[in-house]
């Protein structure tokens, strides 16, 4: 293609951005703005790498925006899966090439981050995103192009029922368990604590409203009360003073809140908390929105000296998979440090895209979304290492993947279960896991 055909093309691609997220994305999401105002060019914040033959996946994740801190975990993953299966003779006999975009925590940068992947770059999988606004946005442009979608982190519980209707044709699944299980395990904790009276604040979006209903119905079955339930706190993505959410948020003096955050917005909402004085007595329950080694931080220390957010506590989707302590080898070998939330999750999503592809003999999405059941929870030989896995697909043998984060075993929604780790905040502002919870 010329390059003026190929300017032209995502000239339009562009342009049609905004008709495509006012008709699929959620409403209540951030504006198509970056961090600095400016419109979001995701374009421009886009790296590729490896050969133009062969399988092409990308990633979508973000590197900026409200969940930077725990994107850029997560990012290094996808190039250490590929650089992985290149070493070991690629998919369907040639290297794997990756295109990595930042969506940038927006619906409208993933949007046309997902629109060049899918008709520029002409990618058969991507892995990503993170959050769940991005991803319904990003879905509704990966299924009609027959992308195969696989996120590693959003959970909204949006994503089943629209799988159920038939919405995604197939062209979604995630590594992360959606947030019904997340809440249960949540509210179970909660309940085992002694915690009979919460209150909710959630960002508003299908993140947090979707664990806020699924929470408020976990809790109230255990035998707790909302006191809010009537009216919930549900703050704007885009807002950057929470004096009066909070207020709301901690009236009726109840045992614990419950919040449910992303962590920039997440962040001055507590601090908004604190210096009001509401926070006092009061149980903070935290979320994966904001299970970050630098969050305490950003949250801040009081006039006693101490972090904020010290005694917090919450869940977040942990890691218990067989492959779990090798993928942590290479890490720590590569990268020298472990691994942070997600990567093992975002591992296993670019694992699934890599083996279905090499199942499916062929590298496209349509192949892809035809064998990603099948290679993660099918009657075949269990592999941890996704060469093995390789190598026994290309001589016609049927595989089960197991996975870093889990067993990954992909139902006909796209959904896995998981454990989740809970953790809380020390005196030192450093955040240690201090068991686990499995949702029943």
């Amino acid at each position: 293609m010329k390059k003026i055909s190929a300017a032209l093309t995502f000239s339009i691609a562009t342009l049609a951005i905004g008709f495509l997220v006012g008709a699929c994305g959620d409403t209540n999401t951030p504006n198509g703005t970056a961090n600095n105002g400016s419109t979001a060019t995701p374009a421009a914040n886009s790296t590729t790498t490896s050969s133009a033959k062969g399988l092409k996946i990308g990633s979508l994740l973000p590197t900026t925006g409200d969940l930077a801190s725990i994107g850029q975990q997560m990012i290094g993953s996808v190039p250490l899966l590929v650089d992985t299966v290149n070493a070991c003779g690629g998919v369907n006999g040639e290297p794997v090439t990756l295109v990595q975009v930042d969506d940038q925590t927006d619906p409208r940068a993933g949007a046309a981050g997902m629109t060049k992947l899918a008709t520029l770059d002409k990618v058969a999988g991507v892995v990503g995103s993170f959050a769940s606004s991005v991803s319904s946005a990003a879905v509704s442009i990966a299924t009609p192009n027959k992308v195969m979608l696989v996120s590693p982190g959003s959970t909204s519980p949006v994503f089943t029922e629209k799988a159920q209707k038939g919405d995604f044709k197939g062209f979604w699944a995630r590594t992360a368990p959606p947030d019904t299980y997340q809440a249960l395990a949540l509210a179970q904790l909660a309940n085992q604590k002694g915690f009979k009276r919460i209150s909710t604040v959630v960002i508003n979006n299908d993140y947090g409203v979707g664990f806020e209903k699924a929470f408020v119905q976990t809790f109230e079955k255990l035998g707790g009360t909302i006191v809010n339930k009537d009216k919930p706190v549900r703050y704007d993505p885009k807002a950057q003073t929470f004096d009066t959410e909070a207020a709301a948020a901690f009236a009726g003096k109840p045992d614990a809140v419950l919040a449910v955050l992303y962590a920039e917005t997440g962040s001055l909402f507590l601090k908004a908390a604190y210096q009001q004085g509401l926070a006092k007595g009061v149980q903070i329950l935290l979320t994966d929105g904001v299970k970050s080694p630098t969050f305490p931080e950003q949250v801040g220390k009081g006039s006693d000296g101490k972090y904020i957010l010290t005694g917090a506590i919450g869940t977040v989707p942990g890691s218990d998979g067989k492959a779990l302590e090798a993928f942590n080898k290479l890490w720590k070998d590569k990268k020298g440090s472990a691994p942070g939330e997600y990567a093992p999750q975002t591992w296993d999503a670019t694992a699934l895209l890599t083996l279905a592809a090499q199942a499916a003999k062929e590298n496209t999405g349509v192949g892809i979304a035809s064998k990603i059941r099948e290679v993660a929870d099918g009657p075949g030989t269990e592999v941890t290492d996704v060469c093995e896995g390789l190598k026994l697909l290309k001589d016609g043998k049927k595989i089960n993947y197991q996975g870093a984060s889990g067993n990954v075993d992909v139902d006909a929604n796209g959904d896995v279960v998981g454990v989740y780790d809970v953790w809380t905040v020390g005196d030192d502002g450093k955040i240690k896991v201090i068991g686990k919870v499995t949702p029943k």
